[in-house]
C-alpha cells in the first residue's frame, strides 16, 4: 500500500499510543520519521523502541515552539511529504457550561489549535511538490459524549479545518483529511475499555462487537496518505465498527 521509502514523515504526539504506532509503520517501510511530543522520556523510549527517529521535544501549542520544530525539520530534512496531527488530549469534564477557561485553553491548545499550527508550518515546506495531511479526529467531533464537551468541540473544529484546508491547499496538491475514530485501545481511553460495566455499554452501539485496536488506525492512515487515495480529499472519515452506521 504505497511506497513510503524515504519520505519524510512528521507524526505530532509520536511518543506514545496511535502516534507510536504509526511511527513505527512507517519506520519499517522506509521512512524518515520525526516525531513530536512534550515528554524528552517518552520520546527517546520511543527511538530506543523503533530506531533512528527524529524527536522533537516541544509544546505544540505554543506557536514559537512549533516554529522551532519546523526549523529543526527544514535543517534535518529539507522538506516534508506527510504531516499526521496526531496530538490530542481530553479531561473530563460533565459540564462544559461550567468548565473554567484554563481547561477550555488546554483541551483546545492541545486538539485544535496545534493541528492549525502544525499545518501552517508544513504548507511552505509542501506547496511547490505537494504532500498530504491528516488530521486524527474523533466521532466525538459530531456527537455529544458524556465528559468529553472540550474535547468533541475541539475535534468538530480539526474537522472543519481539515475541510477548510482541502479546499484551500488542493491547488498546491495537498490532500487533507481527517480519520475519526471511536474508542480505541490505548493508554488514553484506558478509563473507559478497562472498566467492564463501560465497555460493555460501548460495545452496546458497535455492530462489529469490538473497540478499535492502534493497528485499524495505522492501517487507514496509511491508505489514506498512498498514491492509492489519490482521488481522495476533504473527508472525515469513522473508523467506528459500525456505531455510526
Amino acid at each position: 500500500m504505497g511506497n513510503f521509502e524515504n519520505k519524510k514523515i512528521l507524526i505530532t504526539g509520536g511518543s506514545r499510543g496511535i502516534g507510536l504506532g504509526m511511527a513505527r509503520h512507517f519506520f519499517q517501510q522506509g521512512a524518515r520519521v520525526a516525531i513530536c511530543g512534550r515528554k524528552e522520556a517518552n520520546l527517546q523510549k520511543a527511538k530506543e523502541e523503533i530506531g533512528d527517529l527524529l524527536t522533537i521535544a516541544a509544546n505544540l501549542g505554543k506557536a514559537a515552539e512549533v516554529e522551532n520544530v519546523f526549523n529543526l525539520l527544514r535543517s534535518e530534512f529539507q522538506t516534508l511529504d506527510i504531516l499526521i496531527n496526531n496530538l490530542g488530549m481530553n479531561i473530563f469534564t460533565p459540564f462544559t457550561a461550567e468548565a473554567d477557561i484554563p481547561l477550555w485553553d488546554k483541551i483546545m491548545d492541545s486538539n485544535l489549535k496545534a493541528a492549525f499550527l502544525c499545518s501552517r508550518q508544513a504548507f511552505p515546506l509542501m506547496k511547490d511538490k505537494g504532500g498530504v495531511i491528516i488530521n486524527i479526529s474523533s466521532i466525538a467531533g459530531h456527537r455529544a459524549s458524556p465528559g468529553m464537551g472540550i474535547y468533541g468541540i475541539a475535534k468538530a473544529g480539526v474537522n472543519m479545518l481539515t475541510k477548510v484546508l482541502a479546499k484551500e491547499l488542493a491547488s498546491s496538491g495537498i490532500r487533507v483529511n481527517a480519520v475519526a475514530p471511536g474508542v480505541v485501545e490505548t493508554e488514553f481511553s484506558k478509563p473507559f475499555w478497562s472498566n467492564q460495566e463501560i465497555l460493555k455499554e460501548i460495545l452496546k452501539g458497535v455492530p462489529l462487537g469490538r473497540i478499535a485496536r492502534i493497528d485499524d488506525v495505522v492501517d487507514l492512515v496509511a491508505f489514506l496518505v498512498s498514491p492509492q487515495a489519490a482521488y481522495l480529499t476533504g473527508e472525515i472519515i469513522s473508523l467506528s465498527g459500525g456505531a455510526e452506521a
